[in-house]
Formats: structure tokens, sequence, C-alpha cells
């Protein structure tokens, strides 16, 4: 699966970071971005592949996300 967030509607709570800090987390300017597998913050918007194993707290974090601006494809 991918990943991605809408830094558009993201305010910086930090609640993906906290429930899965190896996928999400908060930019120098206070959004939330998604981390590519070398642990690199991609640009708002972009698709991340994540491990399987990662996916309950993937989940965790889009269903705790107040923004609702965590994407999954």
């Amino acid at each position: 699966m991918k990943v991605w967030i809408d830094p558009d509607l993201c305010t910086g709570v930090a609640l993906c970071q906290q429930a899965c800090p190896e996928v999400f987390t908060i930019a120098s300017d206070g959004i939330a971005r998604v981390v590519d597998p070398a642990g690199r913050a991609v640009p708002g918007r972009t698709a991340v592949e994540f491990a399987d194993s990662l996916l309950e707290s993937v989940l965790e974090a889009a269903e705790d996300c107040p923004e609702e601006c965590i994407y999954l494809e």
C-alpha cells in the first residue's frame, strides 16, 4: 500500500508521527510529511509505499488524524 498527506489540510497536530514515526514526520514548516523508506520527507501529495508490517500503525494514524488529511492507496 501507499500513503500520502494533503498538506493544505494538515495543521501539524503530529498524531500521525506519534502513531507511526517510521512513515510520518513533522517538517520544519510544522506540517506532516510522509517519509520514504530511506527516511527522507517527501513533498506533500506524494504517495509512498510502506512495509506491510506498518499497516496497522498507518491505519491508526489515518483514523486519528483530526484533519482527515492522510490518504491510502
